[in-house]
């Protein structure tokens, strides 16, 4: 069949009322400086693990707030736990706790 020279790709829009908001509100919770951050990317920049992987915890927060669980639990696995980020946060987010609360998030299910 021919295409044309284009193809048309899958829509990657996200129902959020099909998604899962539990990890959001046991962040909430567990964590409440996880509601302050802006995602401003310093963790990111100065992250050991996205340094040899491509970790970041911007990609997190995002996939956390749409509700992408799959894909969160992939992600913080690669994270070192050094807590740079947490040193350089200029809003102050506990970014290692955060990452220590999801894995025990999955850890309970």
């Amino acid at each position: 069949m021919n295409q044309f020279g284009f193809s048309i790709n899958k829509d990657k829009s996200i129902d959020m009322d099909k998604t899962s908001q539990k990890l959001t509100q046991y962040l909430t919770t567990e964590e409440p400086s996880f509601n302050i951050c802006m995602s401003c990317g310093t963790c990111s920049a100065t992250c050991s693990a996205g340094n040899f992987t491509d970790f970041s915890l911007r990609r997190i927060n995002l996939l956390v707030l749409r509700g992408q669980l799959d894909e969160v639990r992939d992600e913080v696995n690669k994270c070192m736990l050094c807590g740079k980020c947490t040193l350089l946060c200029p809003r102050g987010v506990n970014t290692r706790g955060v990452i220590v609360a999801i894995k025990q998030y999955f850890d309970k299910l």
